[in-house]
Order: C-alpha cells, then sequence, then structure tokens
C-alpha cells in the first residue's frame, strides 16, 4: 500500500571507539531528507499503540549488522535488490552519501514522540521529549509494544530528475530481534509515494545473529 507523502516537511557513555566516530563537527542531514524518514516510519513502523520512537542519532552506513563496510556500486550490483530495477544514477547518489554518518536533528513529524540515543550509550542530551516514563515501556492491550526502540537510518539517495529516492532503515530491537528495510520513493506529480520495499536482513530470537533473505 502507498502513501501520499505531506509536504510538511551524547551523551558521552560510549566506548572511545564511538566517541571518535561522532566528531563534534559533523555532517548534518539535509532538511529535504526527513519527509522521507516520516514517510517510512508511518508505512512501517508506527500502529495506534506507539508512544514513543527511539532513534540513532548519527546516520547509518552499512546496510548489514554482519557486513560494516559502506556501500558500494560493486555491493549493490551483486545483491539485485529489487531485481535489478533501480536506476544506476539512484544507487550511485545513495552510495555517495553513505560514505560517512550524518547528523540527524529533530527534525521528524510522523506525529509521534521521539528521542534519540546514540551507538550503546543512554538518551542523547537533546531530546525531542523528556524521559520515557517507565509505564510506557510495556506492550499495549493487543501485544503490540508502545515504545519502537530502535530506528537508524541512512541518508536518501536521489536520481539526476529528483523523482525517485532511496533510503535504508533498521529496526534492532533491545531483545536482538529486527529488520532492514530499502525503501524506494517515487514521484508522480508533486506528491512522493512509497513505491516499493526490499527487506535486507532478518534477526530473530532463535538466530545468533541477522540472516540474509
Amino acid at each position: 500500500m502507498v502513501f501520499i507523502l505531506s509536504l510538511v516537511a551524547f551523551q558521552p557513555g560510549m566506548d572511545s571507539v564511538w566517541i571518535a566516530a561522532v566528531p563534534d563537527q559533523a555532517e548534518t542531514v539535509s532538511a529535504e531528507e526527513y519527509a522521507f524518514y516520516d514517510l517510512a516510519v508511518e508505512d512501517k513502523f508506527l500502529t495506534s499503540h506507539t508512544k514513543v520512537v527511539v532513534i540513532e542519532r548519527m546516520s547509518v552506513t552499512h546496510l548489514h549488522p554482519d557486513e560494516p563496510q559502506v556501500p558500494t556500486l560493486a555491493w549493490f550490483a551483486e545483491r539485485d535488490y529489487f531485481d535489478g530495477r533501480l536506476p544506476q544514477e539512484l544507487v550511485r547518489d545513495f552510495v555517495g552519501k553513505n560514505q560517512r554518518s550524518s547528523r540527524l536533528d529533530a527534525r521528524f513529524g510522523f506525529g509521534v514522540r521521539y528521542r534519540f540515543v546514540s551507538g550503546e550509550g543512554g538518551a542523547d542530551i537533546e531530546t525531542s521529549l523528556p524521559a520515557i516514563p517507565a509505564a510506557w515501556l510495556v506492550e499495549g492491550e493487543e501485544g503490540l509494544p508502545d515504545i519502537i526502540d530502535r530506528l537508524a537510518f541512512s541518508r536518501v539517495g536521489l536520481n539526476l530528475r529528483a523523482d525517485q529516492a532511496l533510503l535504508y532503515v533498521a529496526n534492532l530491537r533491545p531483545e536482538g530481534t529486527g529488520a532492514g528495510f530499502l525503501f524506494w520513493f517515487v514521484r508522480r506529480h508533486k506528491d512522493w509515494r512509497l513505491y516499493d520495499t526490499e527487506v535486507l536482513w532478518v534477526a530473530r530470537p532463535d538466530e545468533p545473529s541477522p540472516g540474509r533473505r
């Protein structure tokens, strides 16, 4: 099901490796990319029970937990995502933008409260809401979680005509489950729509590490 995109558009507690990877003057994600983040969150992750979304402060630079290298054109060609239908210029822009991490700001507009975390540490000093009440960290009446913990976003790639976009989102949960997704967006007239989704990996409780699909 496609959704029409609205035009609305560190805490130090980590080890030294992570701190070194998050420079104070890291590049920030462009304002135009948050609309795609919102659409992906609304379409794939939000439910009527969701109260809070936990988000990684820095954008991700690898697309699989077992493969820590940054993406390359060859990496995409080997995997043939979306049956090879992705335009090469779209993949090229996505790869170029995701060679290093960028800082996310409080520009999300998916209609639910959210807060930032950095690596394996606690909440960022700058958050979009106070600390989450303990009563919210439980499942709802129908077994749906009240909190999405957590989502990690890539930068958004665009083709030359700026009418197609590509985004990666990872959802790694505290208990070790989760999945990683590629979202392909297409603009029709003035409206962006989610055109297709590819599942890159899935982690289940009975699996030692995420497996490809």
